[in-house]
């Protein structure tokens, strides 16, 4: 298993000193380091200007919503990036859900899978660079033919040669069916509050995509790199109390009522009914109560929390024989934390 580092959206402002930790996290042997947005700041920005401050990590976004750039757009960002990274770059899309995408983006939800294959294979002609790029799909057509056109697009072949012509892809993905296309048309799947427990009912949905005709991988060269938060403190209760405040706003407020892909993750773990609390207090706006009303244990079942030594105990014994082959440490971690963590992921 490999350690990654998430470095994720921005609250306010950005974080500090980021520079430095990267740094840091680099020199004890972290592999990788993610971005992510949601309304706010973007990845692939941070990305950019972060990933300056690295020599070796792979430079991932986990994940940049797809909503928010046309394919192409994407694919521009990606060969950009891969060019000045000497080759690190790893594409991290995902369908996010209906109230960002119509919400934020003015962009219809509908038949996200569908999309998100479509997505995935102009970025790819751009990338191969074989001819100028035209696409006939429900959701994109390259030229444009629709009747608000000027009629006059004509297709283009990138202006840039890229670095490498196969840039991976990873598709962020919560339910089985995205879960399936991932293993099948991607080069990675980014799972968001992965549990130990739900290994099979993971391992099952990835097989199905490893079984379609024409996938790309098997589950031998497939990256599962999920973002799993840490946080250390010789106090397991308060250290998981650092993380409830994030479960609460992903489960009970990150998606409407009915439509929360986050809160059905954690059905499927067993959680239904502090789920449903969860998200009733938070959609009614009592969000420390949300918090207070996630047990330790929901915790422990998507983070490692605890003292060092804890936190390592999990990570091999919990951890380390599921389908996760790359663990994106989420939450701000000392030095020698760090290290402890690759040393353990090392030797699994």
């Amino acid at each position: 298993m490999r350690i990654g580092l998430s470095v994720g959206y921005w609250g306010a402002r950005p974080p500090k000193n980021i520079e430095r930790y990267l740094a840091e996290a680099e020199e004890v042997g972290v592999e990788s380091m993610w971005t992510a947005e949601a309304y706010g700041s973007d990845a692939i920005s941070t990305l950019a200007c972060w990933g300056t401050r690295t020599a070796a990590m792979r430079l991932g976004t986990a994940v940049c919503q797809m909503s928010a750039r046309t394919p192409t757009a994407m694919a521009m960002a990606a060969l950009t990036i891969d060019h000045l990274s000497s080759g690190r770059m790893i594409v991290g899309i995902g369908a996010s859900g209906p109230q960002v995408v119509e919400g934020w983006y003015g962009q219809p939800y509908p038949r996200p899978l569908e999309r998100t294959r479509e997505y995935v294979d102009i970025m790819r002609k751009v990338w191969a660079r074989e001819a100028p790029v035209t696409y006939s799909g429900r959701h994109y057509q390259l030229p444009y033919n629709g009747e608000r056109g000027a009629g006059l697009g004509k297709p283009l072949l990138s202006t840039v040669h890229p670095l490498r012509p196969d840039i991976p892809v990873y598709l962020g993905a919560e339910g089985p069916k995205n879960v399936a296309l991932a293993a099948e048309i991607a080069d990675g799947w980014l799972p968001l509050w992965f549990s130990p427990k739900s290994d099979e009912f993971y391992r099952n949905a990835l097989a199905e995509g490893f079984s379609r005709p024409g996938a790309r991988r098997s589950a031998d060269t497939f990256d599962v790199a999920g973002v799993v938060w840490v946080s250390e403190h010789e106090d397991v209760e308060v250290a998981a109390s650092r993380i409830k405040p994030v479960i609460a706003l992903y489960a009970g407020g990150m998606g409407a009522k009915d439509v929360n892909f986050h809160n059905d993750v954690f059905v499927r773990m067993g959680w239904g009914d502090v789920c449903a609390k969860v998200q009733e207090l938070y959609l009614a706006g009592r969000k420390q109560e949300a918090s207070d009303a996630i047990p330790l244990e929901m915790v422990e079942d998507v983070a490692l929390v605890g003292p060092v030594d804890k936190l390592s105990a999990d990570l091999k014994n919990r951890w380390g024989s599921t389908c996760l082959t790359t663990m994106v440490l989420g939450g701000r971690l000392k030095q020698e934390t760090l290290a402890q963590l690759v040393q353990t992921a090392d030797a699994l």
